[in-house]
């Protein structure tokens, strides 16, 4: 059998692993529109940005899962005002979340945000998926 130089063992072995990384994935509807956002693990949770949901909404998630105290998934929801975001909803989840089998809305269950000024309706819910992808 022929032996595998190191470095393309080593790359091999990151490859296998990246394509196989566990995903945060949370479904989002507002405005009558569905979006999926995904979210990789990080290790430091000040690098993650928020992401504008409408012209009211900013939806930020951050998927820790080490060091194994702090491993944890936090979701936040913000409003976007012209003074800067205010925080109306931040919710943790333990890392890995309880098995659900079949959850028909992940581990988070289905939640609704509303805007208070402009009544409007922000619904998510989120899952981990074994298998990587890109936001749609």
């Amino acid at each position: 059998m022929p032996k595998l130089h190191p470095c393309l063992l080593a790359t091999t072995l990151l490859l296998a692993l990246s394509v196989r990384a566990e995903t945060l994935l949370c479904h989002l509807t507002y405005g009558g529109e569905t979006r999926t956002l995904r979210a990789r693990p990080v290790s430091s949770p000040y690098t993650v940005p928020v992401q504008a949901i409408g012209s009211y909404f900013l939806f930020r998630m951050v998927f820790q899962k080490e060091p194994r105290e702090l491993a944890a998934i936090k979701l936040y929801v913000f409003t976007d005002r012209d003074s800067g975001p205010v925080p109306i909803v931040q919710a943790t989840h333990p890392y890995p979340p309880p098995a659900l089998k079949k959850a028909r809305y992940g581990f988070t269950g289905l939640n609704s945000v509303y805007e208070p000024i402009r009544d409007g309706e922000l619904q998510y819910w989120c899952e981990l998926s074994p298998a990587a992808g890109t936001e749609r």
